[in-house]
């Protein structure tokens, strides 16, 4: 989707916008879709993981099973994760930074924070061609669940931070994406009025 005003992209261009939510919700295809369409950079933390999973030659299901037996891999990637986000909150340029803590781990450092869910059915239907199976996927969202508390004193399954919460469910891909452009194009942040606080934790 092309944005045509040269002065509201580099306006946009400006935001940096993170995207969380559960496996299966869309995050993916939203946070490229945004990117494309922003003209921005975009770093996920599934692919970062993914990629932890490659150089230690395990499968998804087990860096996520050692993940929650031990603090080292979490704090590890979320520490890789925060850094991404103090460089790209100072860099006063757009981009785009998706984990499921993401929100919570670039803090007031974002303009944006963006959270997508959707029914537990649709999600798994969703996700039915992927590696990952729909138990190991409910598996990883307790273990993530668990840990975030445990580590930081963080509920994952509080909104309060978000500037908008999704169900992804009630729009189509495109009508999704057009949403959310919507809201980054009418976000003035001379007329922002407040943002709600997010408490600072090191991972």
């Amino acid at each position: 989707m092309a944005i045509a005003d040269t002065t509201e992209n580099e306006s946009e261009q400006n935001l940096f916008i993170t995207v969380s939510g559960t496996p299966g919700s869309g995050v993916t295809t939203l946070c490229r879709g945004l990117a494309d369409a922003l003209g921005c950079g975009y770093v996920s933390g599934g692919e970062l993981f993914r990629e932890i999973a490659e150089e230690r030659g395990l499968s998804l299901s087990q860096l996520t099973a050692r993940a929650g037996e031990s603090e080292e891999l979490d704090r590890a990637l979320d520490r890789r994760l925060r850094t991404i986000a103090e460089t790209w909150g100072t860099a006063n340029k757009g981009f785009i930074l998706e984990s499921r803590l993401a929100g919570w781990l670039a803090g007031n450092r974002a303009d944006l924070r963006i959270w997508l869910d959707a029914p537990e059915e649709v999600r798994l239907d969703r996700t039915e061609d992927r590696d990952e199976m729909a138990a190991e996927m409910q598996v990883r969202e307790a273990v993530d669940a668990a840990r975030y508390e445990s580590y930081y004193g963080i509920d994952i399954e509080d909104r309060s931070i978000y500037d908008l919460a999704l169900n992804s469910a009630r729009w189509g891909e495109s009508a999704l994406l057009g949403l959310v452009l919507n809201a980054v194009r009418e976000y003035d942040p001379v007329a922002d009025e407040g943002e709600f606080v997010v408490p600072e934790f090191e991972p």
